[in-house]
């Protein structure tokens, strides 16, 4: 059963918001995020409603998206940005692919190896913002869902930057995030991206391949962006 549809943990994740947003805040600003990353892990104390972004599986979306393709593009080297607990990753494993997996937070990746100790995914802790030099232009997929969201500013530029720096000649990036028009005003965390944004990705020489423009329904319907490119 997915955990939006677990009453028990959707109370637990409720009550897990308020106590991160009374003892650590929202954690946006660029000197607080390994001390506010590290501080949700270790609030959740084991528990995965503890941990805001957490599903305990892969993302639908991403789940679509690889369904949709031939065993030819399940092939080769993936990346999975902030990986969190490790579901998304591990889909990525599952279909094909020689996945490395990074998260800002030393306790996500414990947790995640884990949840998963018969693992094929190579978990790292890493910075998105100073990464190794050998994961540059190295992946033939990169996958992104919800990082770029949860920033603002400068650092959400610098991010788009990061995750294009990843993906290899003729490789391929999949963007999925909650989305919005052009000029709309939010209130976030998360701040939605909206098709400019989306079309930053060209700046760094990525191609806009696919745009999906749909609504993922959970206990609500949220509009979101499955953006595809690819480096020529």
């Amino acid at each position: 059963m997915p955990v939006w549809k677990d009453e028990k943990f959707m109370a637990r994740r409720g009550k897990a918001r308020d106590r991160i947003k009374q003892e650590l805040g929202l954690g946006i600003e660029p000197d607080e995020r390994q001390t506010w990353f590290e501080g949700v892990y270790e609030l959740a104390d084991g528990d995965p409603a503890g941990i805001p972004w957490a599903d305990t599986e892969p993302r639908a979306p991403l789940v679509r998206w690889l369904k949709e393709q031939t065993p030819e593009q399940l092939k080769g080297y993936a990346i999975d940005v902030a990986s969190g607990l490790g579901d998304n990753a591990e889909a990525l494993s599952g279909a094909g692919f020689d996945t490395t997996a990074f998260d800002f937070s030393g306790n996500a990746i414990t947790w995640a190896q884990q949840r998963f100790p018969e693992t094929k995914v190579n978990y790292k802790v890493a910075d998105l913002f100073d990464m190794p030099r050998d994961w540059l232009s190295a992946f033939n997929l990169v996958h992104e869902t919800y990082t770029i969201q949860a920033l603002q500013g400068n650092m959400r530029r610098k991010a788009i930057r990061a995750i294009a720096s990843l993906v290899a000649p003729r490789g391929r990036l999949l963007v999925i995030t909650r989305s919005r028009d052009n000029g709309e005003k939010v209130e976030g965390p998360p701040w939605p991206l909206d098709r400019t944004e989306i079309g930053t990705f060209e700046n760094y020489g990525l191609e806009l391949i696919r745009l999906d423009d749909f609504e993922e329904t959970r206990d609500r319907p949220i509009r979101h962006f499955l953006a595809e490119f690819t480096r020529s």
